[in-house]
């Protein structure tokens, strides 16, 4: 590429058009005079070829290219002049002022810049510059992207797709809802429309049975009343002749009667009061058993404390005695005396002379002690034959009476082995005798009881064989233990009939329990297994107590005890009500609006929030609670007393056979005792035993012969041991004597020391023993004074039991007097009725016509129940058809299909029962999936996917361009190499040329710096001669 001409118009110097032409295609110079504007027509040129390495070129000024007639940016213009190796920013191939210079100055990167450029190839550096800084921009929105994909668009696509299976579940539901809804309403309505259509026939005869039954009973009536008047002519006609006496009779057995009872209440009374003596007197026994072992074990504390005060005492006493000993011997050692072996103080000399009075008297009780062991010698060996002649006989005997003692030895281990007691028998059988009374006391209270209060009887026969009685728990009321008894009237009243219910542990066992059970009266059945109850919340306990504090009000369910299994029985019972201390609580609870429950109070006053306020005075009778907790009290006695006599039998029986063999061994025993001790007097009395006595004492005097010997021998050498060591001491009395002295200081400083530390012991025990004793007497006043009350006790039930006894008697002959009246005004009225055949007959004809009546009454009350019913029934159908209809619109286009064959309302096929349930299950399935399904889940995810999928399509493109820029750069970069290579040989070559041409015997090339590449840059170097020049200095400025 080259200029062709230039045209210049208002450029710098040439404001009117010049044009110039005659540009040459290799190389153009451009020459003249100083302000002509040569410098000027360069810069047009730079301009025009886009330069852009000034800092200002016109204020307000305005550049147009064309390329080719068309318009361009500045941008496209560098381009297109580099593409072809003309970059005016760093040109090779435009010489300007001063660019001389610039170039010899150049560094070897910028002198590879211009190889670069005119090899073509800086553009590409350029542009590889730029498309690497915008891979880098890339690749940071790349990797943005990909942190949305991972943290927000991924997780959201998968959290809406597992709510879009949701929601299509949610639809599959609701579809089949309909559809079951539809089915099953229809068959709810052809039933209603049954029920209503039926009802009002059965209404109609049922009525017309009425209507008949009623003739019958009026009917039944006109009878009843003629035969009453017949029957009540013919009593009074009776009365006139025998009536009088009847209502005598009559008279007196009420009088009996009303005695019977009195006499019978005061004696219940006194058994009462001997039962609370005879409490009173067990708790004093047991008192006194307990204070007993306390006494005990505090006079054994007591003794051993006194024991240690003794044995302290006797310490003292001994370092008391020490000390005066010691200090007895330091006075006599002050005195000049010394201490001997037995602690008396003497002279030396006197302990020399006691010395020498010992040595004698030893030798002496030695001379004697010889002839006495030789006399006895010598009288053994001469016993000793004698007894040898007599030996045989009394060996037998000896021999027979070993014997004896061995058996008896025997005898006595077997009885041993048997471990029995005497006398046990016998208390054991006064034991079972006191026992049997027990029992035979706690059955009458128990059956006293019963009789007074029947309710609280509840007796069944088993079903079945092998029936568990365990199946059946029993009354309510016998199954709780009220924990406070001033709670007894409220929890009778929460609970109410409901106290006589009947708790078993399945229905099953109830429904045995009422065919099969032979109950004596009707009874309501608590299964455990089907019973079920709403308590009271805890939230509404803790309101109430907020209300009226946590002391004043309870859940009836809290003040009773019972066990786990029964938990829901008693939630039933007792689950749904407050108890309260007062009225004024009460009310405060029931008619809160937080709370609206039944409440009841201590005294027996019930607060309703539905309606219902009941209270004023009590009922004086006794409490069915209190009276079940004294049952269960006898109950729980009785089977003791029970189980002691029943292990009490067992003990007897197995110790019968004990005590026989025990009583055998011990006569056995007696006759062995008994033959030893003939044996043991037959051997005293022989004259082999007192020559055999003789020979014991002989041997006893040798032995105490020999021990005189050996200690006077012992005696004898102490003594002329100490002699010689007094002997010493008196050769050496002065040295002796300071010792002395010391050794009794030391003594009595030590003995005063033991003695203030023992005074100090004792002293300290002494206090001890005397608060100790002091607890002791305290202790035996209070068991006194328990004897002293159980006396009085005694006396009590004495005096109550002889009263008891003379009240039974009263008590018997009232009761006799009472069945004797009851004779006889049975017998009276058997008179009276058999005098006259013909009221019987009436009565029975009355009593016919009255069952007649009960019957038709009672089947009147069947059908009065069962018209009610209907009516209601007929009622509640057409309310629900005409209900159904109003919220059906389709009911009526659609019911002429309703349980039609192989139509959508076909019952047979689609079982509405079966719908029924299937609907119940899809309901609660449908409220389930309702809760969590996300109606915008199918919209929301085809958003998501679709951005999702854009994203990842406009990664999977820039990703593929970054390839492709890189995979070209990478081939571009060894071309551009290739073409420096061959670009700088080029211009080192002819640059070799022209300088040696222009310099003759010079040259001149580019090299790359020591130790570097061509890559890396390029620096001018020039040979004058031979001699190459690291620098241009020393050329000239035309050589430079």
């Amino acid at each position: 590429m080259h200029i062709k001409s230039i045209i210049l118009e208002g450029f710098k110097s040439y404001a009117q058009r010049t044009e110039v032409n005659g540009f040459d295609p290799l190389f153009n110079a451009i020459t003249g005079l100083n302000g002509s504007g040569k410098s000027n027509i360069l810069d047009s040129i730079c301009f025009l070829l886009g330069i852009s390495n000034l800092s200002q070129v016109v204020i307000g000024g305005r550049n147009k290219y064309l390329i080719n007639g068309v318009n361009a940016n500045n941008t496209r213009v560098q381009d297109l002049f580099c593409s072809v190796g003309l970059n005016v920013n760093n040109p090779h191939f435009l010489i300007m002022q001063g660019r001389i210079t610039k170039v010899l100055n150049m560094k070897p990167p910028e002198i590879l810049s211009m190889i670069e450029e005119a090899a073509g190839t800086k553009m590409y550096e350029y542009k590889k510059i730029a498309a690497q800084k915008t891979i880098e921009k890339k690749e940071a929105k790349l990797k943005e992207i990909k942190t949305i994909l991972e943290e927000e668009i991924t997780p959201t696509i998968q959290k809406l797709k597992e709510e879009r299976s949701s929601y299509l579940e949610y639809q599959k539901v609701m579809r089949e809802i309909e559809h079951l809804s539809r089915l099953y309403i229809a068959y709810q309505f052809l039933l209603a429309e049954d029920t209503k259509a039926r009802s009002a026939e059965e209404l109609k005869e049922m009525e017309d049975k009425i209507l008949k039954l009623q003739e019958e009973l009026s009917e039944n009536d006109k009878k009843i009343k003629a035969l009453n008047h017949e029957i009540e002519e013919l009593e009074k006609r009776k009365d006139k002749e025998i009536g009088g006496k009847l209502r005598s009779l009559e008279d007196a057995l009420a009088e009996a009667q009303r005695v019977n009872t009195k006499s019978q209440s005061a004696f219940d009374l006194k058994k009462k009061n001997l039962a609370s003596e005879e409490n009173k007197r067990k708790e004093l026994e047991k008192n006194m058993v307990e204070d007993s072992k306390t006494l005990a074990a505090k006079e054994k504390e007591v003794k051993k404390i006194t024991d240690g005060l003794h044995a302290l005492q006797e310490a003292s006493k001994k370092d008391a005695e020490a000390l005066a000993a010691a200090q007895q011997h330091f006075n006599a050692v002050s005195a000049g005396l010394s201490s001997n072996e037995d602690g008396a103080e003497a002279t030396l000399a006197g302990q020399m002379m006691a010395c020498k009075n010992d040595i004698s008297k030893a030798q002496t009780e030695a001379k004697q002690a010889q002839m006495k062991l030789k006399h006895a010698q010598q009288e053994l060996k001469n016993k000793q034959a004698e007894v040898k002649k007599m030996d045989s006989g009394y060996r037998k005997d000896q021999e027979a009476l070993e014997v004896v003692k061995r058996l008896k030895e025997k005898l006595e281990t077997e009885m041993k082995k048997l471990n029995y007691e005497e006398n046990k028998e016998e208390s054991l059988l006064e034991k079972r005798r006191q026992l049997s009374r027990d029992i035979s006391r706690l059955k009458e209270t128990y059956e006293a009881l019963l009789a007074r209060f029947p309710n609280l009887r509840f007796a069944y026969k088993d079903p079945e064989k092998n029936w568990n009685r365990n199946c059946v728990k029993g009354l309510v009321a016998s199954l709780i233990s009220v924990k406070d008894t001033s709670a007894t009237t409220a929890l009778e009243l929460v609970a109410g009939e409901r106290l006589y219910n009947v708790v078993v542990d399945t229905e099953v066992t109830g429904k045995k329990l009422l065919e099969r059970g032979e109950l004596k009266r009707r009874y309501t059945i608590i299964p455990l297994n089907k019973i079920s109850a709403k308590c009271i919340a805890p939230e509404t306990l803790s309101v109430a107590q907020k209300l009226v504090g946590p002391n004043n009000v309870h859940v009836a369910l809290s003040l009773i005890e019972y066990k786990p299994e029964l938990q829901k029985a008693m939630e039933f019972v007792f689950g749904t009500t407050f108890v309260c201390d007062n009225m004024d609580n009460a009310k405060k609870v029931a008619f809160d609006k937080r709370i609206m429950t039944r409440t009841v109070t201590l005294g027996g006053d019930v607060f309703d929030p539905h309606g219902t306020l009941s209270g004023g005075a009590r009922s004086q009778a006794a409490s069915i609670l209190t009276k079940f907790q004294e049952l269960k009290d006898v109950q729980d006695e009785l089977r003791i007393k029970e189980n002691e006599l029943r292990a009490l039998e067992e003990e007897l029986a197995g110790l019968k056979n004990t005590a026989e063999k025990y009583h055998q061994l011990k006569q056995q025993w007696e006759m062995k005792t008994e033959e030893a001790d003939l044996l043991q007097t037959k051997l005293q009395q022989s004259s082999y035993h007192k020559q055999q006595e003789e020979l014991d004492a002989l041997k006893k005097t040798i032995e105490e012969s020999e021990e005189t010997l050996k200690n006077t021998k012992e005696i004898q050498k102490k003594a002329e041991e100490k002699y010689e060591v007094l002997e010493n001491k008196m050769k050496n009395a002065e040295a002796e004597r300071e010792r002395e002295l010391k050794d009794a200081q030391k003594r009595l400083d030590c003995a005063k020391t033991k003695g203030d530390a023992s005074s100090k012991k004792m002293k300290e025990k002494q206090q001890e023993v005397e608060a100790i004793t002091l607890e002791l007497e305290e202790l035996k006043r209070e068991y006194a004074s328990y004897k002293q009350q159980l006396d009085a006790v005694n006396e009590a039930i004495t005096s109550y039991e002889g009263q008891i006894k003379v009240m039974e008697d009263e008590v018997a002959k009232n009761k006799e007097s009472v069945n004797k009246a009851q004779e006889e005004v049975t017998k009276q009225k058997e008179v009276i009725t058999a005098q006259d055949s013909v009221i019987k007959a009436k009565c029975a004809e009355v009593a016919k016509h009255k069952e007649q009546n009960n019957g038709s009454q009672l089947k009147m009350k069947e059908l009065d129940h069962n018209i009610t019913k209907h009516k209601r029934e007929a009622e509640d159908g057409a309310a629900k058809v005409s209900k159904m209809l109003q919220d059906h619109d389709w009911i009526n286009a659609e019911k002429h299909l309703f349980g039609q064959p192989n139509s959508a309302y076909d019952f047979k096929t689609n079982n509405p029962k079966e719908a029924g349930q299937r609907l119940q299950k899809l309901q609660e399935m449908k409220e389930k999936l309702g809760r969590n399904v996300n109606m915008r889940a199918m919209n929301v995810l085809t958003e998501a996917e679709e951005r999702y999928n854009d994203l990842m399509k406009k990664k999977r493109i820039v990703e593929n361009d970054k390839s492709k820029i890189l995979t070209t750069i990478e081939d571009l970069d060894q071309k551009k190499n290739q073409a420096l290579n061959i670009a700088w040989q080029k211009v080192n070559k002819d640059f070799g040329s022209i300088f040696s041409t222009l310099l003759p015997g010079a040259n001149a090339m580019l090299a790359p710096p020591e130790g570097q590449t061509v890559l890396d840059g390029l620096e001018f170097k020039v040979a004058l001669g031979n001699t190459w020049k690291e620098n241009l200095t020393e050329l000239s400025g035309g050589q430079r």
